[in-house]
């Protein structure tokens, strides 16, 4: 019997659908919510190493991600002027599975939309939860559309600025770690088949990752002093600022950032939330629970592996308490060597004269997560 039978769900992004689908295959019963009435990503691309796809084949989608998007033979660190310093061969050894893929989030938001459609999943859009209430036995829920509900277990997936997460933990918010990322997706030379990060500059690194075989994209993570808001207009000239500097092919692909409507600019901020992630009947998961930084290619891996944990526990147990707590077991500490070990690079990156070897971290990283989760 499952420690729940009837869940619901709060977030339609990447950790809410891989959970939805997950318990579903289960059998048990799932509800999304998604406050989004479009239920749209915004058109940049994402990294992912094998334990993503491995865990996305687990939910029956891991072909389909492939698919969509471009295996690359691993990531490689490079000198300003364009020269290979190291190379990291992806691993094939989680289950077959490419060791690197690039793909759109469009792409996987796709993949993912469409697996809950095939199964039937109910996704409310448009609409979150107003209050809930958890009253040990279930957790009463009233919704922002008039309608109200009784559930075994309310699943927090609403990411970094998670509502949830506020209600339970008011004082856990996203800290800005000092840095921003530049994205802008350009043409892929059709003889590129690694994922480049250039280092050297101080402040932060720029490299690019293919997506597809005609895209990639060119990122760009900086130090970005108090935090500061850019004019729109701007964002093209102030892209090409932070990708001074730099040879090889980034210097040709540089080129192509000219359209400020199209540049994507976020500030790095991180919350990583201590053992437990939930209380009672209410968990979260994902960036709910771990946001972090973009400098292992880890967080939709991570928002992913969380949810096929999740599933396996809650209906693997009868009681709800046993399942959250062996599903702490085995996520905490992979989530938050994850989250840390990201945060470090960037520190890093901000403060040259100490330090430590980002070659050796990243692979060390991505050695110990192609293990089973």
């Amino acid at each position: 019997m499952s420690a729940a039978n009837k869940v619901l769900i709060v977030g339609g992004g990447v950790a809410g659908l891989a959970v939805a689908i997950g318990l579903h295959n289960k059998g048990v019963g799932v509800e999304v919510v998604e406050k989004n009435a479009d239920w749209s990503v915004y058109h940049v691309g994402i990294i992912v190493q094998a334990n993503f796809v491995r865990a996305l084949a687990q939910l029956g989608v891991g072909d389909a991600a492939v698919k969509a998007g471009f295996a690359y033979k691993g990531a490689r660190f490079m000198s300003m002027d364009g020269q290979v310093i190291a190379e990291l061969p992806g691993e094939s050894a989680a289950d077959g599975f490419p060791g690197d893929l690039g793909l759109t989030r469009p792409a996987l938001h796709t993949v993912l939309t469409d697996k809950v459609k095939e199964l039937g999943i109910p996704v409310r859009l448009g609409v979150t939860f107003e209050s809930f209430n958890d009253t040990g036995d279930g957790v009463d829920v009233t919704f922002t559309d008039g309608t109200s509900g009784r559930y075994d277990l309310l699943i927090g997936c609403d990411g970094n600025y998670s509502a949830v997460r506020k209600v339970l933990w008011p004082d856990a918010t996203p800290k800005y770690t000092g840095q921003g990322v530049w994205r802008y997706n350009v043409p892929r030379p059709a003889e590129l088949e690694w994922s480049d990060l250039y280092i050297g500059k101080p402040g932060g690194k720029v490299g690019y990752c293919p997506l597809t075989e005609e895209e990639m994209y060119i990122f760009a993570v900086f130090e970005e002093k108090g935090n500061p808001k850019f004019a729109p207009e701007t964002l093209a000239d102030e892209m090409q600022k932070r990708l001074e500097g730099f040879g090889g092919q980034m210097a040709e692909s540089a080129k192509c950032v000219t359209d400020p409507a199209l540049v994507v600019y976020r500030p790095l901020e991180a919350c990583i939330m201590p053992d437990p992630w939930y209380q009672g009947r209410v968990v979260l998961i994902g960036d709910s629970a771990h946001s972090a930084t973009p400098h292992l290619g880890q967080g939709a891996a991570m928002a992913v592996e969380d949810a096929v944990v999740l599933a396996e526990e809650v209906a693997g147990k009868d009681d709800l308490a046993a399942a959250l707590r062996a599903f702490m077991e085995r996520r905490f500490e992979r989530a938050k060597l994850v989250g840390t070990s990201s945060i470090q690079l960037g520190e890093w990156e901000m403060h040259p004269e100490s330090a430590g070897n980002p070659v050796e971290l990243t692979e060390r990283i991505r050695v110990k997560l192609a293990e089973p989760i």
